[in-house]
């Protein structure tokens, strides 16, 4: 055949190269003292960076989890197929430690190295992370039952990974889930009707219907039902001891927007036979230290986003030119990117801090830990709010090229939404805020003593950190002005790890835009005077180096 054409100025796939090479990944292990954790960092990367992981995570994502209630014969079997790329991203996730290995590694820095692999690793696919993260929270949680974590805490935390349908103390290795939410409560989850009948032997049966169940193939699962007592936590295993299902049959999974390759379902439980965990009548605060540990992935998953559309963008930008020069050589365009890449670093600076705030906090840090409460949930609210305006724009990068799925672009976009709906929404995250300022007033002067550190070295900066205060100094109507008020400290936080750790060229750009009121609506609006070189040099993916 004669050719029409010959295929010119289209960009070369961004294929086999080091997914960890990111910088404020890696200056977050220097700066904690985890250098040491650098070679098994970039080891993750170069896998996930590789064309056979990302070929995983377009398999799994074309072929999403498929439902079947009942065999050949009419039998209830209630198992969900997915495709085998799904269970090698599994696989590799497992043997990373990236579910629980945190828990059972005496390093100090535990959780801020599996928080930089999970950074890195999860590029692959976003759907696979779901169970991987509520296998890693399910951990303190469950300690509350401490003759359940014994039998079950050393296969949660085992580096194996066994897809198969049988008894958890029969398996290698165990994945865990989280069910919650009812069609009459959503996020209120106190208004659940699941009943907890106690038995003799000291067990529960639990009847009821749960809305979402992510993962229901999930080994075992922390529970909300209402007990005597009231709302109570649960341990309920999907296959029981002796090899029986566990009468927990899935109703159907959910036609979701993004995360098609993991299955959200629909589930009723029908005197399945559960354990407590935790004080009767205590569920929430129970099942809370799992929430929080999700939040703490919420916020990681959503800089991991904002760091892949950037990379994207600025490749693809590096390599089509259009009116006559490269795009990444265009003046708005450079803005726009530079833009990018600043949200990108200072969402994935303050996920990193959060998990090494997490290393001090789970060693006794009480300091650390008051930090944390309120910094995850300002963070959780505000970064995972940015997300989808991050994708739209980092997808607008490449014109109708990102509008198309094979540039994996749309994915991306559809992805972004979730992270904020995900163990509360906007409102109920920027409202928990707020609880926990009034559960623990003093944890709004440790978030203050925070910002003061890089007191002095941006005006911007510091007028920000004032006009903060005296936003505090008026709580009439302050549940109306929630989202303002959290809004303004996620940005203080940011900006006061930027100042501190950050690269200079990016903490100004920060501060200049985010809080010195000469940022406009949309991404590429950063003043006059902002160096943007070295930005987009630090968000430029080096093939081969």
């Amino acid at each position: 055949m004669t050719p029409t054409h010959e295929v010119t100025n289209q960009v070369p796939p961004l294929i086999d190269y080091d997914a960890a090479e990111y910088a404020p990944i890696l200056e977050a292990l220097h700066r904690e003292g985890a250098s040491d954790a650098l070679e098994g960092v970039h080891r993750v990367g170069i896998r996930a960076g590789s064309a056979q992981a990302q070929e995983w995570g377009d398999l799994a994502e074309e072929h999403p989890p498929v439902l079947r209630t009942h065999d050949r014969y009419g039998n209830r079997i209630d198992e969900v197929r997915y495709d085998p790329a799904y269970h090698q991203l599994m696989s590799t996730a497992v043997e990373l430690g990236l579910h629980g290995a945190p828990w059972v590694d005496p390093n100090r820095h535990a959780h801020l190295v599996r928080a930089a692999k999970m950074a890195v690793w999860g590029q692959t696919d976003a759907g696979h992370g779901c169970p991987i993260s509520m296998t890693y929270a399910v951990i303190p949680a469950l300690r509350h039952n401490a003759d359940l974590a014994a039998q079950y805490e050393p296969l949660l935390t085992t580096r194996h990974y066994d897809s198969a349908l049988k008894a958890p103390l029969t398996k290698p290795g165990l994945i865990a889930g989280m069910s919650m939410t009812e069609k009459q409560g959503g996020s209120d989850v106190r208004a659940g009707t699941t009943r907890a009948v106690p038995q003799s032997d000291g067990s529960y049966l639990l009847t009821g219907h749960k809305w979402f169940t992510s993962a229901p193939m999930s080994d075992l699962f922390l529970v909300l039902a209402q007990a005597p007592g009231g709302l109570s936590c649960f341990f309920l295993p999907r296959v029981l001891p002796d090899g029986s299902l566990n009468n927990m049959f899935l109703q159907r999974l959910k036609d979701k927007l993004g995360n098609h390759s993991n299955a959200s379902s629909e589930v009723e439980y029908r005197d399945a036979l559960a354990w407590m965990v935790g004080e009767e009548g205590r569920g929430v605060r129970t099942i809370i230290e799992m929430v929080n540990m999700t939040r703490l992935d919420c916020t990681i998953g959503t800089a991991t986003g904002m760091r892949v559309g950037t990379m994207q963008a600025v490749h693809h930008a590096n390599h089509r030119s259009a009116f006559g020069a490269n795009l990444i050589d265009q003046p708005l365009m450079r803005n726009v990117l530079a833009d990018l890449a600043v949200e990108s670093e200072a969402s994935t600076t303050v996920a990193m801090w959060l998990a090494a705030l997490t290393d001090r906090a789970t060693a006794g840090d009480a300091h650390a830990s008051a930090l944390r409460r309120i910094s995850l949930a300002v963070s959780k609210y505000f970064v995972c709010k940015r997300g989808p305006i991050h994708a739209a724009e980092a997808l607008e990068c490449l014109g109708g090229n990102g509008y198309v799925e094979e540039s994996r672009m749309p994915r991306l976009y559809r992805e972004a939404p979730l992270l904020s709906v995900w163990e509360g929404s906007g409102n109920v995250a920027a409202l928990d805020t707020l609880r926990a300022m009034a559960k623990q007033p003093e944890t709004l002067q440790v978030f203050f003593d925070e910002l003061k550190r890089a007191s002095g070295v941006d005006g911007h900066f510091d007028q920000a950190v004032r006009d903060l205060q005296v936003a505090f100094g008026d709580f009439d109507d302050i549940e109306y002005r929630a989202r303002k008020i959290v809004g303004d400290m996620a940005l203080a936080l940011q900006a006061s790890l930027l100042l501190r750790y950050g690269h200079p060229a990016v903490a100004d750009a920060f501060c200049a835009s985010r809080l010195g009121n000469s940022w406009g609506s949309v991404f590429g609006t950063l003043p006059r005077g902002v160096d943007v070189a070295p930005i987009l040099e630090r968000a430029t993916v080096k093939i081969g180096a």
